[in-house]
């Protein structure tokens, strides 16, 4: 036996310590690739290259083994919507960059807000009199927005544009639901509210549909008249474009002035060469983004007034952050924080969440309240600030949205499931249960709620619903009643939002900053930090092995059902009232 003992021991120890070897493996090649980046030298005649095949993202990866794939070995690189601003500001005044260039033959990502925001950041850049062209081999809709801001876009001569306009996807169970004999017990405050919808239709409600169809019209009616204003054509060609397809092929789009040219790549670095001024044989000197970013790291002249930018991405559960989730307690440590640090003069909070648990929700709100009192506290919107991304917005002193932004969706919901005819049916399963009280067992997925417990369930959904609407009055100084004829859970985008109320201004985490800064009266004299809530120790590095295998094995088997996945089972898994958004897939 004691053999034995030691023999387990010995194997333990011994797999232990080739785990830990193997971390140290990654993080010593991970130390020796930063500082293999990091030696980049910007040369004169340089030109600044985004190509998205770095994923631009809103959060700063704080994840140690973020885009790192341990099947393949690889790392997919990415870089933060901060350090985007303000490599691009740099740029602008660096001597040695000439220009920029905008490749779309990556293969990275970068959501509608995102990429309007760094639209904007670009459009800055060109007040500097330095170029900006574009080339792409195929031009998909949000590449196509982010090129035509470039002074010169040019097409692939067998290329395409994908110019047809925007849809909006809804997956519903209900069929799938009833072949299994489950039943979905659902209580909801909203007309609205259809995050529940895929769970008991099987199509969109009449009210569903409105709003989709007008979050629809609101993001292309963004794109379209800002393509339109920069490429001096109407509105209305632009629509006929998508309707008719008229821009699809190579020819057609050089025709329709979608493009200025079909060209090459090599002989789009031609005209480069001919705007740098060098020979034909010359190569071109180009930095990417990332390799910009570490050579020109920012570092902001330092100042004793800090406006603190905090995260809150994700879907909100109760208790600490952990990957794809927003913690309350995490994001209500961080904002009391920076209530209590006397040199943080403002707060930013970045908002990136379709909300989750109505009691988290409302745990971060009181802090933001706190907050409040004490200093200036504004909301920057990303892609979602709806339903509880919208809760814990509510008590800032301004909201700052992209007019992309999906935001509201004022309501709630609670979501139970009755599987008891699938046991029994399907697989012959029965239940019993021996219980004190009538109501002892609510809540456990083998039988239908009663007519009591329906009521008092109801009571805490419509007690959570005034509350949310009042926390949104109070924060917005309007009625109740004003509050509650835009909210039955009705979700907007940035632009509606901002002309019914529930956002002050369009603009982006630039602008949100320089607004906290205004009213911190620190305009001249500020400095920006970012706070992320750093996972720390070998638990938060095991921990993130572990989401990344899991992770990405199940994407490439399930494939496009995967965020479909993710989204139920962060649903399934939170407890109560929920301040949930439907997830919107935009296509």
């Amino acid at each position: 036996m004691n053999f034995f003992k030691t023999f387990l021991a010995s194997l333990l120890a011994f797999f232990v310590a080739n785990f830990v070897w193997f971390f140290l493996f990654i993080i010593i090649v991970a130390g020796v690739a930063a500082i293999g980046s990091s030696t980049t030298i910007v040369e004169p005649k340089s030109v600044l290259k985004i190509d998205l095949s770095e994923s631009i993202v809103d959060q700063p990866v704080n994840d140690p083994l973020a885009g790192f794939d341990p099947m393949s070995m690889n790392v997919q690189k990415s870089v933060s919507n901060m350090q985007v601003m303000n490599a691009i500001e740099s740029a602008a005044q660096d001597d040695n960059i000439e220009g920029i260039y905008i490749n779309l033959t990556g293969a990275g990502t970068a959501s509608a807000a995102l990429l309007e925001e760094v639209r904007d950041y670009i459009t800055a850049f060109k007040e500097s009199g330095k170029f900006v062209v574009a080339y792409g081999e195929v031009y998909s809709q949000g590449g196509y927005y982010l090129a035509s801001v470039a002074d010169s876009i040019y097409l692939n001569p067998v290329g395409e544009m994908d110019w047809r306009g925007l849809a909006m996807q809804v997956m519903f169970y209900k069929g799938a639901l009833d072949k299994l004999g489950i039943e979905p017990q659902v209580f909801r405050h909203g007309t609205f509210k259809s995050a529940v919808e895929p769970y008991i239709m099987s199509r969109m409600s009449p009210e569903n549909r409105t709003q989709m169809e007008t979050i629809a019209n609101s993001i292309w009616g963004t794109m379209v008249a800002d393509i339109a204003k920069e490429r001096n054509l109407s509105i209305d060609s632009l629509n006929m474009f998508a309707t008719d397809l008229s821009a699809m092929m190579a020819e057609d789009a050089l025709a329709n002035r979608m493009v200025d040219g079909l060209k090459y790549e090599d002989e789009v670095e031609d005209i480069l060469r001919e705007k740098l001024e060098l020979d034909a044989d010359e190569d071109i000197t180009f930095v990417t983004l990332g390799e910009y970013i570490a050579a020109k790291p920012y570092t902001p002249t330092y100042s004793d007034n800090k406006i603190e930018v905090i995260y809150a991405e994700g879907q909100i559960v109760q208790g600490t952050s952990e990957q794809g989730t927003l913690g309350s307690t995490t994001l209500a440590d961080q904002l009391a924080e920076a209530r209590l640090d006397e040199e943080v003069k403002a707060v930013v909070l970045r908002v990136n969440s379709p909300g989750g648990s109505a009691l988290a929700s409302e745990v971060i709100w009181r802090e933001m309240e706190l907050l409040r009192q004490q200093k200036p506290v504004i909301v920057s919107m990303g892609d979602y600030a709806a339903s509880g991304g919208y809760y814990i917005s509510a008590p800032a002193d301004a909201i700052i949205a992209d007019a992309t932004t999906l935001t509201g969706s004022i309501g709630v919901f609670g979501l139970m499931f009755n599987a008891e005819k699938a046991l029994n049916n399907k697989l012959g399963i029965t239940i019993d249960v021996a219980k004190t009280n009538p109501s002892a067992d609510m809540g456990m997925p083998f039988r239908a709620v009663s007519s009591n417990e329906r009521t008092k369930i109801m009571r805490s959904i419509e007690q959570v619903y005034t509350t949310f609407v009042n926390h949104v009055a109070d924060g917005r100084n309007m009625t109740f009643d004003s509050v509650d004829a835009i909210g039955q859970g009705r979700v907007w985008t940035g632009n509606d939002g901002n002309r019914i109320g529930l956002v002050d201004e369009i603009g982006g985490l630039k602008y949100a900053i320089a607004v906290a800064a205004d009213k911190a009266e620190c305009l001249d004299d500020y400095m920006v930090r970012e706070s992320m809530g750093e996972p720390t120790g070998l638990a938060a590095l095991l921990s993130s092995l572990e989401a990344h295998i899991s992770g990405r094995k199940m994407r490439k088997e399930m494939g496009a059902m995967y965020d479909e996945y993710r989204s139920l089972r962060a649903l399934m898994e939170n407890e109560g009232v929920q301040a949930l958004a439907l997830p919107i897939e935009i296509r």
